[in-house]
Parts: structure tokens; C-alpha cells; sequence
């Protein structure tokens, strides 16, 4: 008899505010441990937290554009659990009322749209992080206690790994264009917890779920998945029963591991935190979030192929991360050449950050010096060949590309008398050449230009010499 996967999933991103979401230490990733800490952040006894209106405006802007209602009265819980990265043994969040509810969120798997549920989205704060990397020891690094994040807790509305992959990438593209979060999932800004049962095909009772946590790469998502799905199918047939359980997945092994047994909401003694005031969120701030809500990417890629005239594959690609899409926005205003900003983004620019191992994140280069390129190799001034090693020279080292040019001697010959010579110098060298051309083989003019252009160097203007070059053959 076959069996039928179903989940949901709790996606945790952290917010990229300035800083944390009840004092005012700063929220940047990568500081040396314990650097970015105050007495709020670790639990002090007597301290007071004071809500960060910047994380509510960021969930607020999520919760809009994924369709949910906003909850105009919403609060802080107390979320009581003991680990050691959490050392005033609570987690402040949103149980009885979080801040956003009932969404979705459509997705397209081989043709397929369908539309995934969201339960809720709530704010918290994140826990700090242990280090188990010092011989026998463990390390507490406090840095990340207090930083601002949402949990977008979905539907189980998820029938396959395709259909959770696609969610997470349509997910992670409307969080980046929001710029609410930078979706880094190495640096653990961007995590997915799936919680998985399996069924008897036409079943309407769920089985007993597990957790699996924290995953940090959509194909480790996918193999977990996988992998879960067999394992419980497997104790199911022989006769066993499921344990709902935290399992912990290791990708290097491409298994999971019990953890501990998964909690349910009673287990925390969830209550209303007292020193967290309610948040009333009225007309006028509502209105103000929804009015500062960015273009995001399906509405670009519309836009895109009605003003630019792009083809469909293209503005995808274009409009895959939000870093490209400034990039090419930006050069396009500059250079006033939409579907050379185009070629040279999906081209150069991303073959170069593929033999660079350059994430999209990470992508920085300066859009006003691509496009005095644009502008060069579209004049004449340069021919492809340079335009290429030019675009190369800036991408590495952010080279000046006048002085790059002007340096390597690429301006483009165009001068009559140079052309002329290195054409007739041509045909003196390679006379068989020559006669078969002339006696028809047109595929050996293309040696006879090659030959010509290797002796203009990389400054050569094609289109001249192939003019020239059949004029005097």
C-alpha cells in the first residue's frame, strides 16, 4: 500500500535591524564572541526589555506581502525552557498573539501551482550559541542572544520535497526584495525546520511528526526529507510505532538522529510576558508599512518584459536574486542599454562569479564602471574580445576600466593604413590560404581572419577588417 508524506514547516529568519529587539546592541553577524552583549542580552536579573519598533515594521512588511491578516493587538509570551545558550531560561515570542495570521503562499512544482497555508508568523528572539569545538569543553557565545527574528509557521500543506524546496526559494526571494532579512543560510539567518509524518494514501488522521531542525541547505532539506520519510515508513510496516521526537540531521552521514522528545505548547508555560507592553498597531502605521512595501520580484519580471521588451527566461534569471536585479536596474539606468546590461549580467558577470564561487549576496561590483564598458564596446572603441577582459579586470579588482584599457593598448584600431598593411601582410604569409579562397572554399577566410586579428592584437575593430580583408582578397 503506498504512503503519502505530509508537513509543515517553521522557517526562522532573523531580521537584518540595526540592532537587537530589546537594546540597543548591535545586530551585525561575525563579531568575536561575547563582543556584542549587554545585560538584557544575557538575562540580568532587574533588567527591563524595550521593544525595537524597527522589527515590528520588519514583520509587519512580511506578514503583507504573504497575504495575512494583521493582528492590530498583539503581545509578547514567556516561552520557558532551560538550555544553556538561553540563560534567563525563557524565550520571549508570540503564542496567543502573534502578529500575523492566516496567509499563504503560492508555489509552482512541474507545472503545478498550488497554494501552501501560513498558520502564523510571530517575533521573537534568537538564543545564543554553543561552541562544542574546544577539545573537551564547551563554549557559550551570547552574541546572537536578542537578535530579532520571525517564525513563519506554515500549514501542512506539503506533499513532497519539491513542493517544500519551492516554498523556501519563493520564500527566501519575497524576505530578500523586502529587505527584511538577508537570507544568509551559512550564517544561520535563513533556517528551516520541517515537521514530517507519513500517512496510508487516503488516510484523514495525520501520523505521529517529527522535527528535524535547523538544516542549512536547501539540498540537505531535500535529502532529510527523504531520508525521514523512509525511515518512518520503514518502522510503520514492520509494526513499529513513530516517536515524535527533535531529530538532528547529518548531512555528511545523509542521516538523522534522535535528539529528545519533541515538546508541545504546554510543555512551556507559555503566559504573557509582563514586562513587554502590548503592541497596538492602528490605521496610520498600518498604512504607512504597506505604503513603503518594495516592488517584488514577480511584479519586476512584468515590468521587466513590458518596459524592456526582455524575453521570460531572462528577467528570471535577472530577477533570481535581488542583489542582480539592482545590479542591472542600476546599470540599465546608467546606460540607458537594457538588453546589453542584460547580456552582460547573464554572461560575463555570471561566469565569472561561478569560477569565483561569488555568491549572489556577495556580489559587489561598481554598475558606473560596467557601464563605461557598455558604452565603449557599443561605440566602436573596443572590440568584444577587449570588453571581455576589461569586465574581468573589474570584477577581480575593481580596476578603472579607462585606465585598464589605455594600459593594455585595447583601444580598437580603426585607423585605414594600419588595417592595410596587416592585411597585406596576411596574404603574403599564407598564399594557400589565399588561392583557396579565391578559388571558393569560404570556410578558410575565417583563418585569414584570425590570422589578421592575432597580429592587431585584441585592439582590432572586426567589422573593418572583414571588410577590408575580402575587399583585397
Amino acid at each position: 500500500m503506498s504512503w503519502e508524506i505530509v508537513m509543515g514547516l517553521e522557517v526562522h529568519a532573523e531580521l537584518s535591524t540595526e540592532s537587537k529587539i530589546f537594546c540597543g546592541c548591535s545586530n551585525s553577524f561575525g563579531a568575536e564572541p561575547n563582543t556584542q552583549i549587554c545585560a538584557i542580552c544575557v538575562g540580568m536579573p532587574g533588567t527591563l526589555p524595550v521593544l525595537n519598533r524597527a522589527v515590528v515594521d520588519y514583520a509587519v512588511r512580511a506578514g503583507l506581502a504573504l497575504d495575512c491578516e494583521i493582528t492590530r493587538l498583539n503581545r509578547f509570551d514567556r516561552k520557558n525552557y532551560f538550555y544553556p545558550d538561553l540563560t534567563k531560561a525563557y524565550q520571549n515570542s508570540q503564542l496567543y498573539a502573534p502578529i500575523c495570521r492566516n496567509g499563504s503562499l503560492e508555489i509552482e512544482v512541474d507545472g503545478q501551482k498550488k497554494k501552501i497555508g501560513i498558520h502564523q508568523i510571530h517575533m521573537e528572539e534568537d538564543a545564543g550559541k554553543l561552541i562544542h569545538d574546544m577539545g573537551s569543553s564547551t563554549m557559550m557565545d551570547f552574541n546572537r542572544c536578542g537578535v530579532p527574528l520571525i517564525e513563519i509557521v506554515s500549514k501542512p500543506d506539503f506533499r513532497s520535497g519539491g513542493e517544500v524546496i519551492a516554498y523556501l526559494e519563493k520564500l527566501r526571494e519575497i524576505l530578500l526584495y523586502l529587505d527584511v532579512c538577508d537570507c544568509k543560510m551559512q550564517e544561520g539567518s535563513f533556517r528551516a525546520d520541517v515537521n514530517l509524518s507519513v500517512r496510508r494514501a487516503g488516510e484523514e488522521k495525520l501520523g505521529t511528526r517529527t522535527e528535524m531542525k535547523n538544516i542549512n541547505s536547501f539540498k540537505a532539506i531535500a535529502r532529510a526529507i527523504e531520508n525521514e520519510a523512509e525511515r518512518q515508513i520503514e518502522i510503520l510496516e514492520s509494526g513499529g510505532h513513530v516517536i515524535q521526537e527533535t531529530r538532528r540531521w547529518d548531512d555528511d552521514r545523509g542521516q538523522s538522529f534522535g535528539m529528545r522528545s519533541k515538546e508541545n505548547a504546554q510543555d512551556y508555560r507559555y503566559f504573557p510576558d509582563p514586562d513587554l507592553l502590548p503592541i497596538e498597531i492602528d490605521d496610520a502605521w498600518l498604512e504607512q508599512i504597506r505604503e513603503s512595501l518594495p516592488e517584488l520580484a514577480h511584479q519586476k519580471r512584468e515590468r521587466y518584459m513590458r518596459d524592456y521588451e526582455l524575453a521570460a527566461n531572462d528577467v528570471q534569471i535577472l530577477t533570481s536574486h535581488k542583489n542582480i536585479s539592482d545590479l542591472f536596474e542600476t546599470l540599465t539606468d546608467i546606460s540607458k542599454q537594457p538588453q546589453e546590461s542584460a547580456n552582460l549580467i547573464m554572461g560575463e558577470i555570471m561566469y565569472l562569479m561561478n569560477t569565483t564561487n561569488t555568491l549572489p549576496e556577495d556580489l559587489n561590483i561598481s554598475a558606473d564602471k560596467l557601464a563605461q564598458l557598455i558604452a565603449f564596446v557599443s561605440e566602436g572603441k573596443i572590440n568584444r574580445a577587449a570588453y571581455k577582459d576589461a569586465v574581468k579586470a573589474v570584477f577581480i579588482d575593481d580596476t578603472d576600466p579607462e585606465q585598464y584599457i589605455s594600459e593594455n593598448n585595447l583601444m580598437m584600431v580603426s585607423d585605414e593604413g594600419v588595417i592595410d598593411k596587416v592585411i597585406e601582410s596576411v596574404i603574403a604569409k599564407h598564399p594557400g590560404p589565399v588561392q583557396e579562397y579565391r578559388e571558393g572554399k569560404e570556410k578558410v577566410f575565417g583563418f585569414l581572419m584570425g590570422q589578421a586579428m592575432k597580429e592587431l592584437g585584441s585592439g582590432g575593430n572586426p567589422d573593418m577588417l572583414k571588410k577590408k580583408l575580402r575587399d583585397m582578397l
